[in-house]
């Protein structure tokens, strides 16, 4: 599986991970359901651990990822990046396996 966050997005998360006093032993667990306007909603959420068994992991600049193998399937190849302007804030997906997109 193939998830990437970029280096702001890593920043963002422990900037809140700072703010909300979580463990820096947590984890960012990502998931994905169905439903949305583009096909997937995606939840962004900390976990104080990862299950190895359950969980594919991964290290990005120093954070720990955990996402089910279910979800896993369907973030293949997804990019998470933080975009931080003057009309929106917030996490972004951009994923190649959405077959629409939100106008």
């Amino acid at each position: 599986m193939a998830l990437k966050l970029t280096e702001k997005a890593v920043g963002e998360v422990k900037r809140i991970m700072t703010e909300q006093n979580v463990p820096g032993t947590a984890v960012l667990r990502v998931g994905v359901r169905g439903g949305g306007c583009s096909g997937f909603e995606y939840a962004l959420g900390f976990d104080p651990s990862a299950d190895e068994s359950a969980d594919i992991v991964s290290d990005w600049h120093g954070l720990r990822v955990a996402v089910d193998r279910k979800s896993a399937l369907y973030l293949d190849g997804t990019e998470i990046d933080f975009y931080d302007g003057l009309e929106k804030r917030g996490f972004v997906f951009n994923n190649p396996n959405a077959t629409k997109t939100c106008g």
